[in-house]
């Protein structure tokens, strides 16, 4: 198979240093596309397990459309169930690592078993190797990275994912990281420290003059989006072009979401960060978007999530200080997201905020798992719990919250609740409709039509997660010129509405694994704070308690809308039988 897939999956088993090269069935790449969704159907007879379990997979995954010229398509999908969370988890990250992984022939790697002692993989056009690493083993991300270059492009952990940190990252060698969930912990707790990959293959595609004219749509749209690439938009600045707009929608997370407007966030926007780094365009490989921004030592700033959480959620408005949270986060590997929210967490608890000099060596602690990093390193809800404080973490699923105050847009508010991840905004990703739309729209305070919106948006992102393509790309571009490069690359034919069906599958897919793994209605429920307490009203803006009563009733449609019982799960115990 060599239009758009390679149809190849390599099997690594870590106990017995062994690796295997097979086939995939074509019905599940036509069917699943690739990572996301691909890693998802290979999770089939094992989501059960522990996330630590040997025997636990750790899928990486690319899509149809890596390796070829697709915008934003140099991306992978690391797929496993996460430790933090005990979900079924996929993380995103851009790359040369995606790219080179498809280019030594592969859609898929697919790692098992423990190493007795801390081993690298090595992967090339044409063998895999299992290489000691017992003397890389503490040291951080670019240490490691540095080490293994000359096998290609690397993905590794740092202290953070050796010591079983709950929200430890996969960091690749470009400063991408696969955030969220603990992923990293998984791949501690196998031995592995590392993998490092080159291939030398290229991607063919079906029909390169309707690929062209597919890629030339996109990339028109995206010249005509002011989101994408306006004078204020991601190109410029980057996501903290989001700080100032928070803001003003007063959602800004505060204090442990006590509040939803920071007075000093002016410190740490777009233009502030581009003025006192000295801050330069950057991003993935190959993306013309470039919406990331590194300094002057070309590492990368924060993004908004991370300004906003170590910023507004922890009182902090010192921007060094929040630069250097996120490069210590980076080099031991740690999620920026979990890990201010979960010091947040404590804060509260405590009566007292870190300081800004205090956090570098909190998150040191937390990476090493020594003094108050015991604690700190099992994230907010375990924290809150053992603090006997549980109401004061502010998570869905045990993920913590990121930088949107549900109380501010009500459909964010569901997709929290909904996310087969936990509190993920990249789910639905409703913030196209309820935030950036100018004038601001007035139905971010109401749940009216919200359930058909997000089970939509959720069917469609869970396709978008599985061609790999970013999310940045649908500010401007549509499935339906993503259709139409899938369509030209494979020689398949892809229209939206296909897409959507199978992101459906992906989604509900999901979602029956976390059933069966003990997840339903209970779980799918914001923290009593957003239900009890009003945010940060002014500058003619309201922010009023969540209506509970309208939130049940909303969820109750989204369940409808799924084909769910009233508690969420499925009436059908053979849902999965019934799919490819």
């Amino acid at each position: 198979m060599s239009l758009g897939w390679t149809g190849r999956i390599l099997r690594v088993d870590l106990t017995d240093g062994v690796s295997q090269c097979e086939d995939i069935p074509r019905q599940l790449l036509e069917e699943y596309l690739g990572g996301r969704g691909l890693g998802v159907r290979l999770m089939r007879d094992c989501f059960h397990l522990d996330p630590f379990d040997p025997a636990m997979p750790l899928i990486f995954a690319v899509g149809p459309l890596c390796g070829t010229s697709a915008p934003t398509a140099a991306r992978l999908s690391v797929v496993s169930r996460s430790p933090l969370t005990g979900t079924i988890y996929d993380c995103s990250a851009g790359g040369r690592f995606a790219w080179r992984l498809k280019a030594a022939g592969l859609d898929a790697l697919f790692i098992t078993g423990r190493s007795a002692t801390p081993v690298a993989l090595v992967i090339g056009p044409d063998r895999a190797d299992i290489i000691p690493a017992g003397h890389l083993w503490g040291s951080e991300i670019p240490a490691t990275v540095s080490a293994l270059q000359e096998h290609g492009s690397v993905a590794a952990i740092g202290p953070a994912g050796e010591n079983g940190v709950l929200f430890a990252n996969i960091m690749m060698g470009e400063g991408n990281s696969v955030g969220r969930g603990g992923l990293g912990a998984v791949m501690g707790a196998k031995g592995l420290k590392a993998v490092a990959v080159n291939g030398d293959r290229t991607t063919e595609i079906a029909d390169p003059v309707l690929f062209d004219k597919a890629r030339q749509d996109v990339m028109r749209l995206f010249r005509a989006s002011p989101v994408v690439f306006g004078p204020l938009g991601i190109a410029e600045f980057g996501t903290p072009v989001l700080v100032d707009l928070m803001a003003q929608r007063r959602m800004a997370p505060t204090a442990n979401f006590s509040k939803t407007y920071f007075a000093q966030s002016g410190n740490y926007s777009g233009p502030a960060i581009r003025e006192a780094c000295g801050a330069k365009k950057d991003g993935c490989y190959g993306c013309p978007i470039q919406c990331k921004k590194s300094d002057r030592d070309n590492r990368h700033l924060p993004e908004y999530e991370t300004a906003s959480h170590f910023g507004a959620l922890n009182n902090v408005d010192d921007l060094r200080a929040i630069v250097t949270a996120n490069n210590r986060c980076n080099e031991l590997g740690m999620d920026t997201i979990t890990a201010a929210a979960t010091l947040s967490a404590r804060g509260e608890i405590q009566g007292r905020f870190p300081t800004a000099s205090e956090i570098p060596g909190l998150l040191e602690d937390t990476a090493l798992r020594r003094g108050d990093g015991q604690l700190l390193a099992l994230g907010s809800r375990r924290l809150a719990e053992q603090m006997g404080r549980p109401e004061l973490s502010m998570s869905v699923k045990s993920l913590e919250l990121p930088a949107y105050d549900p109380r501010g847009a009500y459909g964010m508010a569901l997709a929290y609740c909904t996310s087969p991840r936990g509190g993920c905004h990249l789910r639905a990703y409703p913030i196209s409709h309820e935030i950036l739309r100018k004038p601001v729209p007035t139905d971010r305070f109401s749940f009216s039509g919200k359930a058909r919106i997000i089970s939509i948006a959720e069917d469609s992102n869970a396709a978008i997660d599985s061609l790999v393509a970013c999310k940045f790309s649908f500010f401007g571009a549509s499935l339906e010129e993503y259709a139409e490069l899938l369509t030209a690359a494979t020689g398949i034919g892809y229209s939206p509405q296909r897409l959507k069906e199978i992101g459906r599958r992906i989604l509900l897919t999901e979602r029956f694994y976390n059933c069966a793994n003990g997840f339903s209605r209970p779980e799918d429920i914001l923290p009593e704070r957003f239900f009890c307490e009003a945010g940060s009203s002014g500058d003619g803006i309201d922010i009023h308690p969540i209506d509970r009563r309208r939130f049940e009733e909303e969820l109750d449609k989204y369940y409808r809308i799924r084909g769910l019982n009233a508690d969420g799960c499925f009436e059908d115990s053979a849902f999965l039988e019934k799919q490819p």
